[in-house]
Parts: structure tokens; sequence; C-alpha cells
């Protein structure tokens, strides 16, 4: 079948099941913010109950989050969660540490060295990549405005 590329987008937008886009922006809304709600409330409890200061508390806050994600990751549950809150489950922290633990997890076979050495950064590397350049440009761009 040899169609012209118009022909085709009109073809697989007609036959395209629909997104509910209401139902995934509330899926989101309210997981995400399940999420947000669950750190909060770690965070009130390492300074209220274990006596931290607010730096270390929201440090073992992030700590256990990550802790969780990647329990939830290796156990299978994250992808479950996540195809039920889409964009939800892309808070920062718990978002990134799906990305780096999911493909050490799919290189095990490969061993530990050239399978999840190699691959670990797979999905994370180009974040990190750009956010430390963009870092490196803001920063250039801070010092140089501050010397006028």
């Amino acid at each position: 079948m040899n169609m012209e590329k118009k022909t085709y987008k009109r073809f697989a937008e007609a036959h395209a099941p629909r997104s509910p886009i209401l139902k995934n922006c509330f899926n989101a809304f309210w997981i995400g913010g399940m999420v947000c709600l669950i750190g909060q409330i770690l965070r009130t409890v390492y300074m209220d109950v274990c006596g931290l200061p607010p730096e270390d508390a929201g440090t073992l806050t992030s700590v256990t989050l990550i802790f969780v994600t990647v329990a939830l990751t290796c156990l299978g549950w994250f992808d479950k969660i996540a195809k039920v809150a889409g964009a939800g489950t892309i808070v920062p922290i718990t978002g990134f540490a799906n990305s780096v633990v999911s493909p050490a997890i799919d290189a095990q076979a490969e061993g530990r060295i050239l399978g999840v050495g190699a691959k670990i950064f797979t999905i994370s590397g180009p974040v990190l990549l750009y956010a430390v350049l963009a870092g490196a440009i803001y920063g250039s761009i801070y010092y140089v405005v501050g010397l006028f």
C-alpha cells in the first residue's frame, strides 16, 4: 500500500483510539498530588517526630521517595501506577528515580559492567547532560551580568 503522507495521517487519525483527556488529567492531578502529599507527610514526620532540622528532613524525604520508587519499580508496580497516573508519577524525584532504575533492571542479564553499568543512565543521561549544560550557561550569564 503506497500512500502519501497526508493521506496516511488522515487514515491514522481516523482509526486511532481517542484519548480520555479529562480522565487522564484528573488521574495525573490526584495521583501526583498524593505523591507530593506523601512527601510532605514524610518531611513533617522527620521534623516533628524524629526532631530533624528542616534541611535534613528534606534530604531524608528525598531519599525515602527514591527508595520507595526504586522498590516499586523493581516489583513492577511503578509501571502499573504510571499507566493510570500518567504525568502524575513524573513528579521530579520519583520520575527520575524510575528513569534510572528501569534500564538497569532491563540490562541485568547482560552483566553488571556491560549491562547495568553501561545502560543505567540511558534515559536519564540526556536529562543530566542538558541540566548541567543549562546550569553552566545560566551561571556564566549570571557572572557576566554581575560584573557590570
